[in-house]
């Protein structure tokens, strides 16, 4: 029952922002945060990450407005002024994680970080 309130709700997110989360992404956000409130990962610098909530992804985006300068990437989770994002073109979408400072939307490219989100976080806290 769980499972199925947040994979509306997943689908939902998808809706409103007219996105397609990539099948990784969207396996790990029902099976591994779920609605864990702080979920948090380090990465291979021992950087903390914290990876949004399927509750969180849609305020966040809609906060740092996201859509209006990254229409194609959907913000997961930051660490300061880094945010990580998934490529959710609909048809196009990516499981590769991408990072980029909140400072430089629109203007610089995305960093390819990891080949996954399962990549990313293979040293969970």
């Amino acid at each position: 029952m769980i499972h199925e309130k947040m994979m509306e709700q997943i689908g939902f997110i998808e809706e409103e922002l007219d996105i397609a989360f990539p099948g990784l992404y969207r396996k790990f956000l029902a099976e591994e945060i779920q609605d864990n409130p702080s979920y948090e990962i380090q990465d291979e610098n021992e950087s903390n990450i914290y990876l949004f909530c399927y509750t969180d992804v849609l305020e966040r985006n809609e906060t740092y407005q996201i859509q209006s300068v990254e229409p194609q990437y959907c913000l997961i989770g930051q660490d300061g002024d880094i945010g990580y994002f998934v490529y959710v073109k609909k048809g196009s979408e990516k499981d590769a994680i991408y990072s980029l400072d909140f400072g430089a939307l629109g203007s610089l490219s995305m960093e390819r970080i990891a080949n996954d989100i399962y990549d990313l976080s293979a040293k969970r806290m």
